[in-house]
């Protein structure tokens, strides 16, 4: 929705309030479709949207102190959206066969079967993950998926 109304009204300034706290979520909405605050409900949701309305009239961002990380490069652990799919399908016990069926017919690239055991390779060494469950746990641990 937030991609849809920069598109359509660039000039226009957005505040997302929202129960969602996943980092990768957040960064998306603030990066890559130009979000211009991020509130959590919550205990002190309202108290925030106050905070948050008023630095975006000042032409200023704000995040809410829970996903305040997601823009720190520390925490950036260079996963895009792909990968974030990736993870999904392997959540839902999808094999990597089926993973790769699934990118193809949604073209999706990359969808060879190579690159796919590549990527699940690269995100167990990214995340210290033992096999492919551990990884699964972890992403959803940490709310990617």
């Amino acid at each position: 929705m937030v991609a849809v109304l920069k598109k359509e009204y660039p000039d226009l300034k957005i505040i997302v309030y929202s129960v969602e706290d996943r980092l990768q979520k957040v960064r998306t909405l603030i990066n890559q479709h130009k979000a211009n605050a991020y509130v959590c409900k919550g205990r002190r949701g309202l108290t925030e949207l106050n905070a948050a309305i008023n630095a975006v009239y000042k032409n200023d961002r704000y995040l809410s102190h829970q996903v305040t990380s997601a823009l720190n490069p520390k925490t950036d652990l260079e996963i895009d959206d792909f990968d974030v799919e990736l993870l999904r399908r392997l959540s839902l016990g999808l094999s990597q066969d089926e993973i790769s069926q699934f990118l193809k017919s949604n073209n999706m690239a990359p969808f060879g079967l190579s690159s796919i055991e590549k990527k699940i390779n690269k995100l167990k060494i990214q995340f210290a993950a033992n096999n492919t469950i551990h990884l699964v746990s972890i992403a959803k641990d940490i709310g990617l998926i």
